[in-house]
């Protein structure tokens, strides 16, 4: 049965999870809103940071919010992919082996330092990212719904990382960055207390039933061929440019537009506008545009939006 949309009322419950993750993580109110677009999309999210920003705060309000089961893992150099997946041991009670499930069977995952971990135990994730699902011993093992990945990155030039390669950030829909509070939303803080406490006091604001019907319900917010030809336009000029070494991918244009949808759902319509587009765009684009030189994916996305126009 197709999930009805409902603009006016999955606005207002989405108003909620923002104002209530908003109690915690101060002042970032438009990096809560993309975080929560990413989820509503299907998506996973990519946190690129110094430490202490509040990345962990914006996992743990959103999974309260929410109503979802929450884990986190810190990754380190010696991590393996079976402290993430989980392991079959025998036991000898049983005469038999018993799996035991990993800390990635939960429905909202925080992957904490993500590249300080080897290449080996980073694909282990992403590949449960990309399917939902496990294999384990030649057993296929299904993650729960909805699975959302927050997946935290400390800058390259930061010792003892191992970087993402670009296919791998492209797995993320989304990729934001936090930065420093601005002089108000400090000054509350420090007048307040640590934020962070506060977090067992949020409270679900929608149940699973009406997240899961909001997720199915993204893919059926209108796009107008306009739209869609803007998107398009947006897509082939990072294909086309000579200051960008490779172009979006098909993945990150499906990306862009449920992302977009989720957006506009979040803002109460049931159609995208191409603003939708214009506010989505910065976090889907800025970690997959390489340039000529490292670090160059903002100045690149914003040449992107200034060369193409909306109509």
């Amino acid at each position: 049965m197709t999930a009805p949309l409902h603009p006016t009322g999955h606005h207002r419950m989405l108003e909620a999870i923002v104002a209530a993750v908003g109690r915690v993580l101060l002042g970032k109110e438009k990096q809560i809103r993309l975080s929560l677009a990413c989820l509503l999309a299907r998506g996973h999210l990519l946190i690129e940071d110094l430490p202490g920003m509040g990345k962990t705060t914006l996992a743990h309000g959103l999974a309260n919010a929410l109503g979802l089961s929450y884990n986190r893992i810190q990754f380190t150099s010696d991590l393996l992919p079976a402290d993430i997946l989980g392991v079959s041991i025998y036991e000898s009670e049983l005469k038999s082996f018993r799996f035991h499930p990993g800390p990635i069977f939960c429905q909202l995952l925080v992957a904490d330092e993500l590249n300080r971990t080897t290449p080996k135990t980073q694909s282990a994730l992403l590949e449960a990212m990309a399917e939902g699902q496990v294999t384990i011993e030649g057993e296929t093992r299904p993650l729960p719904k909805p699975f959302f990945v927050i997946a935290t990155q400390n800058p390259g030039s930061q010792s003892g990382t191992f970087p993402l390669p670009e296919s791998q950030q492209d797995r993320f829909a989304l990729c934001i960055s936090l930065g420093y509070p601005d002089a108000v939303a400090e000054r509350r803080m420090l007048e307040g207390g640590d934020p962070r406490l506060q977090l067992a006091t949020i409270k679900p604001c929608i149940s699973l039933e009406q997240l899961l019907s909001m997720q199915s319900a993204v893919g059926r917010i209108q796009a107008s061929p306009a739209v869609l030809d803007y998107l398009q336009r947006l897509v082939t000029y990072t294909r086309t440019s000579r200051a960008i070494e490779s172009g979006l991918s098909p993945r990150a244009a499906l990306a862009l537009l449920q992302c977009a949808r989720a957006w506009a759902m979040i803002e109460g319509r049931d159609y995208v506008i191409p603003e939708d587009i214009q506010a989505i765009f910065p976090s889907l684009a800025g970690h997959r545009l390489q340039g000529e030189t490292a670090h160059q994916g903002g100045a690149l996305v914003q040449q992107v939006l200034t060369a193409v126009d909306i109509l």
